[in-house]
């Protein structure tokens, strides 16, 4: 990929979502440490950089499909992680809790780590209801508003909170924290790795998990390098 080394790990993601997959399997976070450089990534976790190049440029150049979000109006991404990514949190947020809370009673003993597991998540549960009811109520309103103006072509009344930027930074901070602590989690389970003792219900939780966050990784994704720049380049029109 040319100049890939003075971009952002996030911009890369950004500008073709198949190159998460390398990301992730290199253990590079794109989405809440999307701001790092692919350079200083390399070096920081001591990564092979014409290897991982090679691999980014094979995944661009796959020939499965990929969705340009950045080419998506404002107010179809917004609706598209609302109804997509806001819905599956709030679904599966009980589901996991339930199965967490019952290998932890049944293996728990053998695996302590267990019971830190079912802690962080029900922290994330409750973190995540009170972030996803913020931006549907305070921020994803102020950037429908916005563009509505920008079609109309009327002067936009000022943001109560003084510019779209500062619910973006408050939610941007909230993002980091849950990237701790999936990141915790991740290392806890071993990278959802089921021990030999454990039984369907272990392996399917893990794979739950696992795929909750891989999902919210792309829901922080969205936001973080695509959905929020594109928020506030959008709002300097109107000053």
């Amino acid at each position: 990929m040319e100049n890939s080394l003075t971009s952002t790990v996030g911009e890369i993601a950004a500008s073709d979502f198949r190159t998460a997959s390398i990301f992730s399997k290199y253990g590079i976070d794109f989405c809440c440490g999307g701001d790092k450089t692919l350079e200083e990534v390399c070096k920081t976790q001591s990564i092979d950089r014409a290897k991982l190049q090679k691999e980014l440029g094979d995944a661009v150049r796959n020939d499965g499909e990929s969705i340009d979000y950045n080419s998506w109006p404002l107010r179809l991404l917004v609706d598209y992680i609302e109804n997509t990514y806001h819905t599956y949190i709030r679904e599966k947020t009980p589901v996991l809790l339930q199965f967490l809370k019952k290998i932890n009673e049944v293996h728990g003993k053998n695996h302590p780590e267990l019971s830190k597991i079912f802690n962080l998540f029900h922290q994330s549960a409750t973190d995540l209801s009170m972030h996803l009811q913020k931006e549907e109520r305070i921020l994803f309103p102020l950037i429908r508003e916005m563009t509505e103006a920008g079609k109309s072509g009327q002067a936009r009344d000022q943001v109560h909170c003084g510019s779209i930027a500062n619910p973006v930074s408050v939610m941007k901070a909230e993002h980091e924290i849950e990237g701790e602590r999936f990141k915790e989690i991740s290392e806890l389970s071993k990278k959802y790795t089921t021990p030999p003792d454990g039984c369907e219900t272990y392996r399917a939780t893990y794979k739950m998990l696992e795929e909750f966050e891989r999902k919210l990784h792309k829901h922080i994704h969205l936001e973080n390098n695509i959905l929020f720049p594109k928020a506030i380049e959008f709002e300097k029109s109107f000053r």
